[in-house]
């Protein structure tokens, strides 16, 4: 008797910022689900792809999509109307969360401390007194440091007074917050674990997240226990509050300039967390004793439609 494979679809690259570092990570959930037995069919998005899917007809889709399009709940919203279980967070959450204002509102009224924020043109940033430096400026839907600008002086707003700023005319200004970066990894609804990450540079942009040696990854987080347990319900709180599901990584900031244990800011969750080699949940999970294949196997089993 032939045993049918299950076949899935990895939805990858797309047309985000973060195309390159999506191919990296699809590349690898790809190797690991062949290597536990599944059938895999690749798919690098373009428009038309729910054609492709159509035609291919998967089991499930694990996507590996990342940025605008893939992660925004554009693509989930396509694959709950095909009916087509997937993985991570559904629509809602999804958009959610890509939307940094609108889960920094969630979260406050979780009773989840975040940095202060306004939402401002760009350009009349530039020439207004918004807020006093240090702040730190974000596109209000973009994931992996796309476009975040650390503002210690005049100076440092330049990019937004050019033609080449490419992530919208309103941004998110924040205030910014001294101390350590701690990004903490939930699957399901239980938070695994904690990491610290220590960039070479000012702050722990696009190229220290994915190029060797520009940042150095603790895992687990070197912070007072207190401070460390706390971090784990702010994240699992953080998940819970928009409604994810699967596996979410939620970006904290630790301030302990004045001694331990400090005081905790939640950022930003992320709901589809990078797969690379440099990327930090395969890395937590591991810490908590799940290799990269199970990992992958286990939000494959997790996939489903929210309707």
């Amino acid at each position: 008797m032939t045993v049918k494979l299950t076949h899935i679809a990895v939805l990858m690259g797309g047309w985000s910022a973060e195309r390159e570092v999506s191919l990296v990570s699809g590349g690898a959930v790809k190797n690991a689900l062949i290597a536990e037995g599944y059938k895999v069919t690749t798919i690098d998005v373009n428009r038309d792809f729910p054609k492709e899917i159509q035609q291919i007809k998967p089991d499930i889709v694990f996507n590996a999509l990342h940025g605008r399009w893939g992660e925004d709940g554009c693509v989930q919203g396509v694959l709950e109307l095909l009916k087509i279980p997937y993985t991570h967070s559904g629509v809602l959450a999804s958009a959610i969360a890509m939307n940094k204002p609108l889960a920094n509102r969630i979260f406050t009224q979780a009773g989840i401390v975040c940095p202060k924020n306004l939402i401002i043109n760009r350009k009349s940033l530039t020439i207004s007194k918004t807020m006093k430096p240090p702040f730190v400026v974000k596109p209000i839907n973009e994931g992996s440091s796309v476009g975040v600008i650390v503002v210690i002086d005049e100076n440092d707003l330049a990019p937004l007074k050019t033609n080449e700023w490419k992530w919208g005319n309103q941004v998110l200004v924040e205030n910014y917050i001294p101390g350590r970066d701690i990004q903490v990894v939930v699957m399901g609804d239980k938070a695994i674990g904690a990491i610290e990450i220590q960039p070479i540079g000012r702050f722990y942009d696009y190229e220290s997240k994915y190029t060797a040696g520009k940042a150095q990854h603790i895992v687990p987080a070197p912070i007072h226990s207190d401070a460390y347990q706390e971090a784990l319900e702010l994240a699992t709180l953080a998940h819970m509050s928009i409604g994810c599901r699967g596996v979410t990584r939620t970006d904290l900031r630790y301030d302990d300039s004045e001694g331990e244990p400090g005081k905790l800011y939640v950022l930003e969750i992320n709901t589809q967390p990078g797969m690379t080699p440099l990327s930090l949940v395969p890395e937590v999970a591991a810490n908590y004793g799940i290799g990269f294949n199970d990992l992958v196997c286990w939000m494959v089993k997790e996939a489903r439609c929210d309707n």
